[in-house]
């Protein structure tokens, strides 16, 4: 049977740095599904970089890093004083799911709309950045099923079900010892069945002070730019015959 594997690009307008590196991997790499966060400020930024690429973009809804689409005073569960989003830091000292339901739907739907306005398209695929909240998923399924949008279930959790096909997931990019290429090689030499596949999802990107400041994962993304955009991995993939597909090919 043909190896196939779908390699996923999250966090597109996180900062410039980010859009940089991913943009990289689009141009010069392997990179064809990505996840655009679209609550912030870079995120059109980032679009236009890989605007007339081929890639598959779906809405990578995010509820701890900036500010929110909605007006932070209708969902001051999910923000702070400030204006801004709850840090993920926070999502996970929690002892309880604090997230109000109502409230992230409204932030949800919200950023579905900003989506449709910088990409003039539908999701290819929605699902949710670094936050592990029983009201997030809730909140993701109530506006996938209101707009008929494909669900993408939290990759954090383990393997998920998409359309028919069950994505095995692989994501390695938080490992002090990371070391990318291994990672894929690993995802790739398992035995799956007829109607799963591999999904390597990584964050692929520069640094800037914004990043440096946010964010727990850094200098990994530098090793994911090099490793997707090094020809050498090309050549390995094409050596092994592997498919790359995007959650486009997926039934």
């Amino acid at each position: 049977m043909t190896k196939r594997i779908l390699i996923r690009a999250d966090d597109l307008g996180y900062c410039e740095a980010v859009n940089l590196g991913i943009a990289k991997t689009v141009k010069e790499g392997i990179i064809r599904s990505i996840g655009v966060m679209p609550n912030m400020p870079t995120a059109e930024a980032g679009l236009k970089m890989i605007e007339g690429y081929d890639v598959c973009l779906g809405q990578h809804t995010n509820i701890c890093v900036g500010k929110p689409v909605t007006d932070p005073k209708l969902i001051p569960s999910i923000t702070n004083e400030k204006g801004e989003f709850k840090s993920s830091k926070e999502y996970r000292s929690a002892k309880e799911d604090f997230v109000v339901l109502d409230e992230v739907v409204m932030e949800i739907e919200a950023q579905y709309e900003r989506f449709k306005e910088l990409t003039g398209d539908e999701p290819h695929y929605f699902e949710a950045h670094a936050v592990t909240s029983d009201n997030l998923f809730k909140g993701l399924e109530i506006v996938a099923e209101r707009h008929h949008l494909p669900l993408l279930p939290c990759a954090l959790l383990g393997d998920v079900k998409f359309r028919n096909t069950t994505l095995v997931t692989s994501m390695d990019s938080m490992s002090p010892d990371y070391d990318p290429f291994t990672s894929l090689k690993n995802a790739l030499n398992r035995d799956y069945g007829e109607s799963e596949v591999p999904m390597f999802v990584c964050h692929p990107g520069y640094l800037d002070w914004y990043i440096l400041q946010t964010s727990s994962l850094t200098v990994n993304r530098t090793k994911e730019v090099e490793m997707l955009c090094n020809p050498e991995v090309k050549q390995w993939l094409d050596e092994q015959g592997v498919e790359l597909l995007t959650y486009d090919d997926l039934a």
